[in-house]
């Protein structure tokens, strides 16, 4: 592999992150760059350095993916920091039923992947706005598509169907899950930590804008709260999570909705932002629910939901022996903790509350029979690691689109 820099690309439907690593057997970020709130007003510009320490923040007129990508790479460039690239890596989050570990981008992938635009209308067009406009800049350095389904590929078939008539699974409206990157990290991390913790039983709790529960037993994820599409599940900023589908053709029916409509209204203007009526940011809500009871009923609605999903994947995996937190809410949010936990003893779960309100690694109580911890998750040094590996294969070139 040539160069000695591994650039890593993490789109989301209105945002977009890059980070810079130096390649070698451990990846270390040198700088990282991200652009929020892309085709709206009020979007920025915002770069880090290795410490995650803002270096520049501005206001920047970002109408598109594409855009926001220039910018981002023009800081890179401004600084000499996007020379000698080696390879670049794109957070993809769906593969579909086809694509289970990190793949070299050629035409043919991007061909699959344009078919999956249609399950993943949220993400998907914006990943590969991104795959296309690096490659313009960058047209002799490989890419790398890491998928975020992965890490569920292997769940058991009974995990994965839905009760629909088989030709639907057949045509791959199946469970995927999501967040695989977000759960490789904190598994990794747990092997490192407590080695048999993370062959146990364990509950990955990725509480953020998007939010998800993965059950793992022995290293390898068994069960997931997302589904077909990252819209499942739990309540989240602005998906709804799972809903009765009675509901969306009673609204097919009553309101005369076509798809978009409702697309937009279970992935943007439902969960957190729909039931408060103000905002979606969980930091918001918690500071306002004393004075604002719909901002409280949503806190409440998501707590709720979080801990009646956590006890059935333990039912899943029959008993738990590690529960981590990660994602931007499980992260920071040590209110939202404490409440999923509360009363949970029956699980091993018994937090001390001066750990958990210092956000402490570990958070539960010496004599728990579980280990709760907290883990700063880390998608973006997966999507490094996995594109040094893939573009270190003997035979590795870059496929031009």
């Amino acid at each position: 592999m040539n160069g000695r820099h591994l650039l890593t690309v993490n789109a989301g439907s209105s945002s977009l992150k890059v980070a810079l690593y130096r390649a070698g057997e451990k990846e270390t970020r040198l700088v990282a760059a991200q652009a929020e709130r892309i085709g709206s007003p009020g979007s920025r510009l915002r770069l880090e350095d290795y410490r995650g320490d803002t270096l520049e923040e501005r206001p920047a007129a970002l109408p598109d993916h594409p855009a926001a990508l220039r910018a981002l790479l023009d800081q890179l460039r401004i600084h000499g920091w996007d020379s000698d690239l080696a390879a670049v890596g794109h957070r993809v989050v769906h593969g579909g039923d086809r694509y289970g570990e990190p793949r070299l981008i050629d035409a043919e992938l991007t061909e699959n992947l344009r078919g999956l635009a249609k399950v993943d209308p949220e993400h998907m067009p914006q990943v590969l706005a991104t795959m296309e406009a690096t490659a313009r800049t960058y047209p002799a350095v490989p890419q790398v598509a890491c998928f975020d389904t992965a890490f569920h590929r292997r769940m058991p078939r009974v995990a994965r169907l839905y009760a629909l008539p088989r030709r639907f699974a057949e045509a791959g409206v199946l469970r995927y899950g999501f967040h695989g990157l977000s759960c490789e990290y904190v598994m990794e991390h747990l092997r490192l930590a407590d080695p048999a913790g993370a062959d146990g039983r364990v509950v990955i709790a990725h509480l953020g804008n998007g939010a998800s529960l993965t059950a793992v037993r022995g290293g390898v994820g068994v069960d997931t709260t997302m589904g077909f599409t990252p819209a499942g599940g739990l309540v989240m900023g602005t998906r709804s999570g799972d809903l009765d589908p009675g509901v969306l053709v009673h609204l097919l029916r009553s309101e005369e909705s076509g798809p978009g409509v409702l697309d937009d209204l279970v992935n943007r203007e439902a969960g957190l932002l729909g039931v408060s009526g103000t905002s979606a940011d969980m930091r918001d809500l918690v500071a306002r629910e004393q004075d604002d009871p719909r901002a409280g009923e949503a806190v409440d609605l998501f707590c709720y939901q979080a801990k009646k999903f956590l006890g059935a994947l333990a039912a899943v995996l029959d008993g738990l022996d590690t529960l981590v937190f990660t994602g931007g809410i499980g992260e920071h949010a040590a209110p939202v903790r404490r409440r999923i936990c509360e009363n949970l003893a029956y699980l091993g779960i018994q937090l001390d509350h001066d750990r958990n309100a210092a956000h402490a690694p570990v958070i539960s109580r010496e004599d728990g029979a579980a280990t709760v911890r907290v883990v700063r998750t880390d998608e973006n040094l997966m999507i490094a690691r996995h594109t040094h590996r893939a573009a270190t294969q003997e035979g590795a070139e870059n496929v031009p689109f």
